[in-house]
């Protein structure tokens, strides 16, 4: 493993660390994604932003620009945090820093699964994992700059 690739799984564990929630329900799932669309919106930026809280759909927006694929991306990424309990990137980002990939060797189908930036556990304190927020429409990188910007907002 790199420096550069240790770095950067110290750095994703440490958002994941940091971004909890005391609690959370509807409302804030609608205020986090109204945040996260102004940001996207601000920035020109065409994302889809998807949370889902225990297998429910809580906030959905499709910007201009998005498409269908972008939902079908969403849906790849949250099921990878709901099954690891860690985001997307950070997920994949294991894998290659084992000299690996995601679609290599976790004998998942690549058509229900993506390792791809974007999807972020929402966790709350004392619980655990109980919802994905999710953006697609950028690079995997800036899907999940996105995203930690949004929560950190939120949760300042």
């Amino acid at each position: 493993m790199s420096d550069a690739d240790n770095a950067l799984i110290a750095e994703l564990w440490d958002q994941e660390q940091r971004l909890r929630f005391p609690r959370f329900d509807n409302d804030d799932a609608w205020e986090l994604g109204c945040l996260l669309a102004e940001l996207a919106l601000d920035r020109g930026a065409a994302v889809t932003i998807d949370i889902h809280r225990g297998g429910q759909q809580l906030f959905h927006r499709a910007l201009p620009g998005t498409t269908p694929d972008n939902d079908a991306w969403l849906a790849r990424k949250r099921r990878v945090v709901e099954r690891y309990h860690a985001s997307s990137y950070l997920v994949g980002t294991r894998f290659r820093a084992k000299g690996t990939t995601f679609e290599e060797s976790s004998r998942l189908d690549q058509d229900r699964y993506a390792a791809h930036g974007g999807a972020f556990p929402i966790r709350v304190e004392g619980v655990g994992v109980v919802g994905v927020v999710g953006v697609s429409g950028l690079p995997q990188a800036a899907d999940h700059a996105l995203v930690v910007e949004g929560l950190e907002q939120h949760l300042s």
